[in-house]
Formats: C-alpha cells, sequence, structure tokens
C-alpha cells in the first residue's frame, strides 16, 4: 500500500534546504510516522473463552426432612422447699447456686417449742402405759372371781372396758409422740430432691411457717433437661397426609432424634429423644406441643433458655441436596440454573422442601445426572456456551481476569498481591528495560507530539 500525501510535505522541503542534514532527520523521522500511521493493518480481536462456572451434579438420595421449631428449656424436676414447722430461721445450710442432694438438709428453725411437745406427748404416754398396766391386771383378777360368782358380771364388764380404754389411751399417747417427732423434724428443713438450688429467699432470723408454708428457696434438676416446643397443626396435617400418601416416609415416630440450636448459632452436642406429642391443639395459638429430653451432666442448659430444635420427622427417597446458592428463591418460585451437554445454560424450576446441614432440599424438577450450576453468575453475560467445572465445597471458579474468585470464607484462592493479565506480563519488561522516570518523559512528550499530527 502506498504512503498517503502529508499535508506538510511542501513547507517541510523549504525547512530541510534551510538546516541542513538536522532538519533532514528530523522530517524523514516525521515523514515515517505519517507513512506508519497509515500503513498499520487492523488486527482482528480474538474471541473470548468461554467463562468457567462451578457445576454440582444432581444426584437422587432418601434425604431425611428436618423441621426446625422454637421451644423453651424446662427442668425434668421442680420443687419449692418451704417451711412446714413455724418459727424463727436460725441457720442456712447450702451454698446458693450449689447442687444438692435429697435429705440434705438446708435450713434449721428454732426447735425449742417442738422439744418441749415432744416430752409432754412422751410424758403423756407414760401416763397412760402406766393406767393400762392396772386396767390389765384388774381384769385379770376379776376374770376368776366372776366364774366363782365372787364377783358381779357388771363389775367384771367394768374392769374389761376400762383395760381397753388404757389401751386406746396408749395408742393415742404414741401418735402425738410420733406427731411431735414429726413437728421436731420440720425443724430441720430438707432438700426434697436432688438439683441444683437458687437463691435463699429469706435470711437467719426471718420468721417462717407463721400462718403459711413459706418458701425458702427453689430446686431445679437439670440432668436430663427438657425442651418444649410447639409446631402448627397445619404442618402437622400436610406431614401425615404425605405419609400417607406414600410421597414421605416416617422418621421414627415418637422415638426420633433431636437435635437443639442454641441462642448464640450454636448446635448443642449431645443429641436427645422426642418423648411424646400432645393430643390436643391449643385454641388460642393453634399449636401442638412437643416434648424432647436431653442429657445434660454439665449443666451447659438451663431452664427458661430459648432454643430451637431441629426433628427429623419424614424422608424423602428420591430428593436432591443442593448448595443455597444455587437456588434462587423468590415470589413467583424457586429456579436454578441447568448447563446442558452443549455448555448452554437453562432456567429451571423445582420445589424445595426444608433445609438440612446448609443445603436445600429439592423435591421436584431435576433428574439425576444434570448439571445445576453453583458459582460464576456475575461472569454470565448474556446467551452463550459456559465451561462447567466441578464445584468442591469452600473453593470457586477462576474470575474472568484469572484471578480466583474468594471463597465462602471470603478469601481469594491465590494471593491478593499478585497480578493478572497483560499488565501483569508488561511489568517485568518495563523493569528490564533499564528506563527511568527521567528518560521516560521525552518519549512520552514525543508521543503526544506524534498525536497532535
Amino acid at each position: 500500500m502506498s504512503a498517503l500525501p502529508c499535508p506538510f510535505a511542501g513547507p517541510l522541503e523549504k525547512i530541510f534546504k534551510r538546516l541542513g542534514l538536522l532538519g533532514a532527520l528530523t522530517l524523514t523521522l516525521t515523514l515515517a510516522g505519517c507513512s506508519k500511521t497509515s500503513d498499520a493493518p487492523a488486527a482482528a480481536p480474538a474471541a473470548p473463552p468461554p467463562p468457567e462456572v462451578g457445576v454440582v451434579t444432581a444426584t437422587l438420595a432418601t434425604v431425611g426432612l428436618v423441621t426446625e421449631l422454637p421451644g423453651r428449656t424446662e427442668a425434668a424436676r421442680t420443687a419449692q422447699v418451704r417451711a412446714r414447722a413455724a418459727g424463727i430461721l436460725i441457720k442456712r445450710h447450702f451454698r446458693e447456686g450449689s447442687d444438692v442432694k435429697a435429705g440434705q438438709a438446708l435450713f434449721t428453725i428454732d426447735a425449742a417449742p417442738y422439744r418441749a411437745t415432744l416430752a409432754s406427748a412422751l410424758a403423756q404416754l407414760a401416763r397412760s402405759q402406766a393406767n393400762l398396766t392396772q386396767a390389765q391386771a384388774q381384769a385379770t383378777r376379776y376374770k376368776p372371781l366372776v366364774e366363782a360368782r365372787a364377783v358381779s358380771e357388771q363389775e367384771f364388764l367394768n374392769a374389761v372396758s376400762a383395760q381397753k380404754q388404757a389401751e386406746a389411751d396408749v395408742a393415742i399417747g404414741r401418735a402425738a409422740v410420733q406427731t411431735a417427732q414429726i413437728n421436731l423434724g420440720y425443724a430441720t428443713v430438707t432438700a426434697p430432691i436432688s438439683g441444683r438450688i437458687g437463691r435463699a429467699l429469706v435470711t437467719e432470723g426471718a420468721l417462717v411457717g407463721q400462718g403459711e408454708a413459706t418458701q425458702l428457696a427453689l430446686i431445679q434438676q437439670i440432668d436430663p433437661m427438657y425442651v418444649n416446643f410447639t409446631q402448627p397443626v397445619a404442618d402437622v396435617l400436610r406431614l401425615r397426609a404425605a405419609i400417607a400418601s406414600g410421597r414421605l416416609t416416617s422418621a421414627g415416630g415418637e422415638s426420633a432424634l433431636v437435635r437443639v440450636v442454641l441462642d448464640d448459632g450454636s448446635v448443642y452436642p449431645q443429641p436427645g429423644k422426642l418423648l411424646f406429642s400432645d393430643l390436643s391443639v391449643d385454641p388460642s395459638s393453634g399449636q401442638i406441643t412437643l416434648r424432647a429430653e436431653l442429657p445434660n451432666s454439665k449443666g451447659a442448659l438451663l431452664p427458661g433458655m430459648y432454643v430451637r430444635a431441629r426433628l427429623e420427622q419424614a424422608a424423602a427417597g428420591d430428593a436432591i441436596l443442593l448448595p443455597q446458592q444455587a437456588v434462587q428463591r423468590s415470589a413467583s418460585g424457586d429456579t436454578v440454573k441447568v448447563v446442558g451437554a452443549d455448555g448452554m445454560i437453562a432456567s429451571r424450576s423445582v420445589k424445595v422442601g426444608a433445609g438440612k446441614d446448609g443445603q436445600w432440599v429439592v423435591l421436584e424438577g431435576l433428574q439425576t445426572g444434570e448439571r445445576v450450576m453453583v458459582d460464576g453468575f456475575q461472569k454470565v453475560r448474556g446467551p452463550g456456551p459456559v465451561k462447567a467445572v466441578p464445584w468442591v465445597v469452600g473453593t470457586a471458579v477462576p474470575t474472568a481476569g484469572g484471578d480466583p474468585a474468594p471463597t465462602a470464607g471470603g478469601v481469594p484462592a491465590s494471593t491478593a498481591g499478585g497480578a493478572s493479565g497483560p499488565a501483569a506480563a508488561g511489568a517485568p519488561a518495563a523493569a528490564s528495560s533499564g528506563l527511568t522516570a527521567a528518560a521516560a518523559q521525552p518519549a512520552a512528550s514525543t508521543a503526544s507530539t506524534a498525536a497532535r499530527y
């Protein structure tokens, strides 16, 4: 291709004659720049490679459907420690917040009045026993006399009656002694059950049990621990209908395992078992109450804690587990992106059940062997093929610039300082040329001048 005529060729020739050799060199470079600009052929842009996306292969499996329900913990046994004897509280024998055993002494009430009552009952019993001895002797003496008709039968009957009355008085005396002993025992307040005792509700010197059984403390048995949670009756009916139709299978009934999620999001390490499901529905809320029992040997669970109970009530035979990021949820329904054999992406509507271990349980809409897109959504621009690569939990496919995309934890797969692309390739070349900043300034000025021409 011939060089295009330069509009400054005529005037520059006159300058060439005046400037001599130096002007000739300058003119030659300028004309070469004009010719080179027009002679450079236009290079066709290379087609970019298809973007890589992470996919998982759908696999049918039997998946347990876990229901997460709100609930609260409750002590297995609760007992109020009350004063059953009236008097002044003298001493407390336990440390608040400690574990106590059944029968352990907790409080002492002034027992002087009860000791006196016991002594009086013992004395009354002794008198009754003495009267009984006398009555028995008289009845025994009258028996042969009445047979010999030495005494009348009426006198003998009076002697026998006096003996029986004396026996009754002895029985009354023994009961009075037993009552006095019981009341004296109440002066020492003991723990009715084993468990953890709370704070003392009264202090030494307080008058307790006067007219009512004063509450002194509260003991709660927290090993095992109960968890009471509720479930809407509508969910229960739908679940029973699905099991009856065969779409789902029962997962153990009342022997099902229960996992508890604490308020901070952590999972309690020891599973529990479902004890029962209430037969009646709460008319005010439309909920059914369920109860589970969990071991609590270390005392990590406390009564009244808010928890969430995960209960596996049914299992789906032909279900697919997908990472939650693979499912797009909206008001119009749930969809996933399926990568076909030709690399094209198609949107697919699916039916999603409950979540399990950070994944969605897909019940309908997918077939085994289909590839579902999980990662790389931001790199897909309009219709076109993609390159499907297997997706692994905690990793991400590389981005369009060559750097790996951030993983689930937010850390890139390669170091953040590593450059990529043409800029990275050009950096070593610039460093090896040995050009300094001062030497680069004239080159920039020359390029700017050429651009103006």
